[in-house]
């Protein structure tokens, strides 16, 4: 994790911003969950049993910053929240993710699916692709198997 902090830090720096105290126990809540997707209230919930000064307002500043430097993303999966996810380090593209319409689970992706058609919107429609996001929505294994067995 603290590799990871010091990353961050360094891609703060590069564009003149610091690592604070209130961001970094942003970052840390952001690395200790990094599967769950969490929304801004719920990053503030986190980070306010590390640091009880810190408002919600202050959270989500840095969770703008944070995407606006890419650090991380927002996603919103068609629920109406928005959720930020962590970008890997050293990830050229955002990762995909596969969200269960049944029980709300997501899965990620890491492999970058959309190489070949970024070529191809590259040649045909001369648009130069700076990232991209893939959200499948579906019925995941385990409900499938679930609802499966209920027809037994």
């Amino acid at each position: 994790m603290e590799h990871r902090i010091d990353q961050i830090k360094k891609q703060l720096h590069a564009q003149s911003y610091k690592l604070t105290p209130q961001r970094e126990a942003t970052v840390r809540v952001l690395l200790e969950r990094e599967e769950d997707h969490l929304s801004a209230e719920d990053i503030y919930l986190l980070v306010k049993e590390k640091a009880p000064e810190i408002g919600l307002a202050t959270v989500y500043r840095t969770l703008e910053l944070l995407s606006e430097l890419k650090i991380v993303d927002k996603i919103n999966f068609g629920d109406g929240v928005s959720r930020y996810d962590l970008r890997k380090e050293g990830a050229e593209h955002f990762h995909h993710h596969l969200v269960c319409i049944e029980c709300g689970s997501v899965e990620e992706i890491e492999e970058d699916l959309l190489g070949d058609v970024e070529k191809i919107v590259q040649r045909d429609w001369g648009f130069q692709v700076k990232d991209h996001r893939l959200t499948f929505h579906g019925i995941c294994k385990q409900c499938q198997e679930g609802s499966v067995q209920l027809k037994k």
